[in-house]
């Protein structure tokens, strides 16, 4: 590379390569660069499974040895406009090698000694993705797309010649290779659950497979788990792992011994599926904050937001917004419970892709907002019935509560049905009345739980108007200092002192009509003493109950006491 003064490489090319990896990777065995082709993509020769070869593609020739089958790899490739094919040093120059390399125009390239098949890969992925984020056509690791874990799990499985998972620490299938079929039935119930049994998992960290896999960078073997007939084919796994983090797993199902060769492929795969991991996570989290950020200037209705509704493709038409929050989530710390809400978010993004083309959703703090659009919907009923038929598919999975904004035609209109999900929402999150009465000292059977305002796990502003205005005026109280007064706090002293349940009676005389059976029941009280408790909280409150006035005063301050 010497000879060449001042070269002018495309982004891309044989000689941008060669530049930055010639001596100490790779050397030119036979052909002539161009300094002036661009090179489309990077791809592992497979010749089981022949992959997809973009135009001007650097072939890997991962296991390809000798120079009969250089030759018939430099045949194989002619209709395929190959830039180059690599294979490992020293490389044999045939008669029959340079008058195929010469007659497709491929240059045969020999990665040194010493040097990983991986290391190569993530090196020409660097070069191949600088300067060019958004191209995704060239944008591989290991001669595999970015992120495309199942064509790496079908190159694992190539070089191994057995069928192979890759796994996360939860030992969910992230991917997996062909020829699954080949396995035993505890493979196919695997594949099939995208996820590996409990029983299996039990067993195995039981016997401290986990532990061992984690904390090795070796591959480990698994013969047999015990009282698993069904488990009839060898597994041996490594762990994935970037630094001390550990990301997952890959296991092969395969019989006979671990073999160096395997040995070693297994730890260059491990090194490589930990690339395509972490791709897959920035990936993923700049996706994330990107969504975020334009949904968030869409939502807040100010300077930007009508750039960021074009980004979204959401200007110019009727939408309307949703905003959603799980309720239950597994217990884990704060680290499991956003990985929790960022499932609940994409799995809102998924159902409203097929649903509601179009929308964009975004996981903002702790709520999942979402834009919809909204043809030809002005009261919002086919986004309620579209945010109930998905808390429906995800049942008991997600426990959630989803409020819908009214359409809105505009970037104003935006920001106040934003502003009318999140009252529904904290109406939908508030707790259920009654739980005040729970902290009394139970001289007598707790009161039966009312049920909150909000009932549905869906609603709009119509739906829980009354329960958010109670919610408002609560928070007017609290901000004003103000107490309650009257006949209300009258019993509220009284219940203090004496531990009537005064209150509580003149609730549920309240909640029940006047019907005092119904409202002794709820009590659990006989209905004389439930009289008689009404008859001590008239004359020790003041309250008239036959004024409506009072009844209104009586009732409302109640309510809010609730909360």
């Amino acid at each position: 590379m010497s000879d060449r003064q001042e070269p002018r490489f495309t982004r891309f090319s044989l000689g941008r390569v060669l530049d930055d990896l010639g001596l100490t990777l790779l050397e030119v065995a036979h052909g002539r660069i161009d300094d002036q082709q661009d090179v489309g993509g990077v791809v592992i020769y497979d010749p089981v499974d022949e992959p997809v070869y973009p135009r001007h593609a650097v072939v890997l020739g991962v296991g390809v040895h000798g120079s009969a089958a250089l030759a018939e790899v430099l045949e194989g490739l002619a209709s395929h406009s190959a830039a180059a094919v690599v294979v490992r040093s020293p490389v044999e120059i045939t008669e029959e090698v340079q008058r195929a390399a010469d007659e497709h125009g491929i240059v045969v390239l020999g990665l040194a000694r010493g040097a990983t098949w991986t290391q190569l890969a993530a090196l020409l992925r660097s070069l191949l993705a600088e300067d060019d984020v958004g191209d995704t056509h060239v944008d591989s690791l290991g001669g595999i797309p970015s992120g495309d874990l199942f064509a790496v799990a079908n190159a694992i499985s190539s070089l191994l010649d057995a069928p192979v998972t890759i796994e996360d620490r939860s030992s969910r299938v992230l991917a997996f290779s062909g020829r699954q079929e080949e396995a035993d039935p505890a493979r196919a119930e695997t594949i099939i659950g995208r996820r590996v049994p409990e029983r299996y998992r039990h067993q195995l960290t039981q016997q401290g497979v986990f532990r061992e896999l984690y904390r090795s960078e070796d591959p480990v073997v698994i013969s047999r788990i015990e009282a698993e007939a069904d488990m009839s084919t060898q597994r041996v796994a490594i762990g994935v792992r970037a630094g001390d983090e550990v990301l997952g797993s890959i296991w092969a199902a395969m019989d006979g011994p671990l073999t160096e060769e395997r040995r070693i492929t297994l730890r260059d795969a491990a090194k490589l599926v930990a690339l395509h991991l972490l791709r897959v996570r920035a990936g993923a989290d700049v996706q994330r904050r990107l969504r975020a950020e334009l949904l968030s200037t869409a939502l807040e209705g100010g300077h930007g937001a009508s750039e960021a509704l074009a980004r979204l493709n959401l200007s110019g038409q009727p939408v309307c917004v949703v905003a959603a929050v799980l309720t239950d989530t597994e217990q884990g710390g704060d680290q499991a419970l956003m990985a929790d809400r960022e499932r609940f978010a994409d799995a809102l993004a998924v159902h409203l892709s097929a649903m509601r083309p179009g929308s964009a959703v975004a996981l903002l703090g702790d709520t999942a907002y979402g834009i919809l659009p909204e043809p030809n919907d002005p009261t919002g009923d086919h986004a309620v019935r579209t945010m109930e038929d998905f808390l429906d598919r995800v049942g008991s999975r997600m426990s959630a509560v989803i409020a819908v904004g009214p359409p809105a035609e505009d970037i104003g209109g935006i920001a106040r049905s934003r502003s009318s999900a999140r009252r529904v929402l904290r109406a939908l999150l508030e707790p259920a009345a009654g739980q005040a009465v729970a902290q009394q000292p139970e001289t007598e059977p707790r009161p039966r739980k009312r049920q909150g305002l909000a009932r549905s796990r869906v609603a709009r502003l119509s739906d829980v108007h009354a329960s958010v205005l109670m919610l408002e005026l609560r928070d007017l109280m609290v901000v004003r200092g103000d107490e309650f007064t009257g006949p209300v706090s009258r019993l509220m002293e009284h219940d203090a002192k004496q531990k009537g349940h005064l209150v509580d009676t003149l609730r549920a005389w309240f909640d029940h009509f006047g019907d005092v059976a119904k409202a002794a029941d709820m009590l659990f009280v006989h209905p004389n003493t439930f009289r008689y408790r009404l008859r001590r909280a008239v004359e020790i409150s003041g309250i008239d109950l036959e004024n409506a006035d009072d009844r209104f005063e009586a009732m409302l301050q109640l309510r809010l006491l609730e909360r």
